[in-house]
Parts: C-alpha cells; structure tokens; sequence
C-alpha cells in the first residue's frame, strides 16, 4: 500500500483533522481520496498534514515531523499565498527569494531523506475577491511571483509541475471569481474539484 501526502497551507487543510488522519477534510485531497480510493480499492493511504497560516518557512519547520517521519511515497506541495497574504496583513511574509531559497532546502532535504519520493509541485493562485481586492496590485504581482518560483524549483528539480491561476483565470470567465474561491484564495467546494482534477491528472502521469 502506497502513502499520499498532501502538504500546504488552509486551502489544502480545508478542516482536516488533527486526530484522525482518515479526516482529511473538505478539499482537494478528500476528493483525490474518493476518486483514487474508488478506483484502486486498497492500494493507497492519504495524508492530509496542511496547516492553515503556513508559509513555506512554516512547512519547512516542520518538515521532519510531517513529511519525513511519514515515509510518503507521493506528495504534493501547495504552499505560496501565505507568504504573500501575511506581508500584507501584518508584515511578516516571505519574500520570492527566500520562498525560493527555502523551498529549494526544502525539495533537497526531503528528497535527500526519502529518495524514492515522487513529488508534485502546485502553484499557489489567487483571484480578485473579497480578501484580496483591497490589496489586488499587491496580490496580483506577488503571488504571480511565487508561482514563478514554484515553477523554477519544478523545473529544477525535475519534478512535476501543476499549473493551477490559468485554471483559475478561465473557470472566472464562465462564474465569478467567489463561485470558485469564496475570497480569493479559499476554494468553494468547486474550486476544490477544480484543484482535484489538475491533481488526479498529474498523478496518474507520474
């Protein structure tokens, strides 16, 4: 049996539980879950270790305790907006150099730890909505530019890469921006299939 890990910040949290790792909330992994669970009964156990408030700095703190120590097999990393959103409101982001800096540490430690893994990069996204729209130039750029990052560290490090904004910038022509992120950064339950489909199909290509 193979061991999925699903690490970042709330969006992939999404109200998992803390006690039981077969709660893995209301995102993207529990419907990953459901699909890959249906379809190959028995041959997967899913992790859901986001932390709502994580920047990449956070996820490498913990690093040991939650990737490491798990064993995965496969993990998938969305981690971005956070630090941005946190310089915004309270001035303690991470800048693009240093989320590149320490999501690079990050990749190497891990990959140095657990050679076998097989890790998916998602980019962090970000649409125009209620949290976002005070500090929209501020949001727009920033987290454009950690989504570069991402890509770069993907590339880097040979690994695959799921682009999620240009998603999210055409499902915005067919629906409002709050239909699939109900602020700008926390998908709806459609925004969450949303993220499941660029996932599974990422996945089932490694």
């Amino acid at each position: 049996m193979k061991t999925i890990l699903f690490q970042g910040d709330s969006i992939t949290d999404a109200g998992r539980s803390r006690e039981d790792d077969n709660n893995t909330g209301l995102g993207y992994p529990t419907l990953v879950k459901g699909e890959l669970g249906f379809e190959h009964p028995g041959d997967f156990t899913f992790i859901n270790r986001g932390i709502s408030g994580n920047r990449v700095v956070d996820l490498y703190a913990r690093m040991k305790i939650d990737i490491i120590n798990l064993k995965p097999d496969v993990m998938s990393i969305l981690i971005g907006v956070n630090d941005v959103w946190h310089e915004v409101e309270r001035q303690n982001g991470v800048a693009a150099e240093k989320y590149e800096k320490i999501y690079s540490m990050l990749i190497e430690e891990i990959k140095e730890a657990l050679p076998d893994i097989k890790i998916m990069i998602l980019e962090p996204f970000v649409l125009k909505a209620s949290a976002t729209e005070k500090e929209w130039d501020t949001f727009h750029t920033e987290v454009l530019k950690r989504a570069e990052k991402a890509k770069a560290i993907a590339e880097k490090y040979d690994l695959p890469f799921i682009p999620l904004q240009d998603k999210f910038d055409q499902a915005e022509k067919l629906m409002p921006a709050n239909y699939w992120l109900r602020d700008g950064v926390h998908p709806t339950t459609m925004g969450h299939e949303l993220i499941k489909r660029e996932w599974i199909k990422t996945f089932k290509s490694l």
